[in-house]
């Protein structure tokens, strides 16, 4: 580039490209910020001096775009992308390294490529910040959503219990006095169903946190094998092998008896209900030197991704009506949020999903 004119030129296209690059961002749409991306790579290109033998590559976190010909043998200029002063990824720009050295590149290239660099750093902020803002929303409107059910289950469950109550009880003072089989069957139907609603409002006050703690330091196996000999006329039924694995037989977890058993019978239980039959489930019972882990693994066909978000919602299930109320992983939910422990699921291998309890040693 000799001629002043030459010199113009480039450096109308360098303004050019910033310009563009500019509005790209300006009117980005964050839910697609690939192709936002791709535009710039494309401004890019042909902002360099030889732009017929330009290519550019882009990566700025999940996102990586490139143009038509880009090739690693290239010999490029490189500036990294920084989001939030962390390297985030990086912008490429080159040359066929047969033809071309580093030598062709202009000094003002550098700064450009910098200067576009910067520009999508910004960009990724912007993106994370609103995806943060958007999160932070939703959990939010949950918390308040989940804090007025609260308050309502509290009092059906205070409103439920008595009658309940009275339903048992006067039933079997009539199977005391009845010695008609048919109608003690029936007697013994409302009873088990009576019975049946009467856990539910259990449950409706463990999730409204009605039911109070009684913590204390307490053996961990002991209570899993519990949870598993009650389980067993469900895992012969289903032919269902259970494994369970534990690195220390001794491990000791500050907790309320009941409310752990509960979170052990209902996720084994809902592994060996999502279980195919003759498939098996996995309990492994793992200590490490700030937690417990509980990790309860199926081979059912796993959770759709569209219900990921919803499964510890309460009165969510995906069980025919009448063999699920929908409160049991939302309870467990509350359970091990109250022991300062936080509950995950991922997907299993082949199929399958895991669910995994962390609590704090004591």
């Amino acid at each position: 580039m000799n001629t002043t004119e030459d010199k113009l030129g480039e450096r109308v296209k360098e303004l050019t490209c910033l310009y563009e690059v500019t509005s790209i961002i300006v009117n980005s749409d964050y839910d697609q910020l690939e192709k936002s991306l791709e535009a710039i790579a494309y401004c890019l290109k042909r902002a360099w001096q030889f732009e017929k033998v330009t290519e550019v590559f882009l990566k700025a976190g999940e996102f990586h775009v490139q143009t038509d010909d880009y090739s690693k043998d290239m010999v490029t200029l490189v500036s990294k992308i920084k989001v939030f002063n962390k390297v985030e990824g990086e912008v490429l720009v080159g040359y066929p390294s047969n033809k071309y050295t580093l030598d062709d590149f202009l000094v003002e290239e550098q700064t450009l490529l910098n200067n576009v660099a910067l520009a999508i750093g910004n960009l990724i902020e912007r993106k994370y910040i609103k995806d943060n803002e958007a999160i932070t929303k939703r959990q939010i409107e949950r918390a308040d959503r989940l804090h007025i059910l609260g308050e309502i289950t509290a009092g059906i469950a205070h409103e439920l219990n008595t009658p309940l109550a009275n339903i048992l009880g006067f039933a079997e003072l009539l199977t005391d006095k009845i010695t008609d089989k048919e109608t003690v069957r029936d007697l013994e139907k409302i009873m088990d169903n009576a019975i049946f609603s009467r856990e539910i409002v259990k449950k409706l006050m463990f999730f409204a946190c009605e039911m109070p703690q009684e913590m204390k330091t307490v053996k961990l196996i002991p209570i899993v094998t519990n949870v598993t000999k009650l389980l067993a006329p469900t895992l012969r039924d289903k032919k269902i092998k259970l494994d369970i694995v534990f690195n220390n037989e001794d491990i000791e977890l500050r907790a309320d008896t009941v409310q752990i058993t509960q979170v052990l019978f209902n996720l084994i239980m809902n592994a060996i209900y999502y279980s195919p039959t003759e498939g098996s489930v996995s309990v492994k019972i793992e200590e490490t030197d700030r937690h417990i882990l509980l990790i309860i693994a199926d081979q059912g066909e796993g959770i759709p991704v569209e219900l990921e978000d919803k499964v510890f919602e309460p009165f969510f299930t995906t069980k025919p009506i009448g063999e699920g109320t929908g409160l049991g992983l939302s309870v467990v939910h509350g359970i091990i949020t109250s022991h300062k422990g936080t509950l995950q699921h991922k997907p299993n291998t082949p199929k399958g999903t895991i669910f995994t309890v962390h609590f704090p040693k004591l």
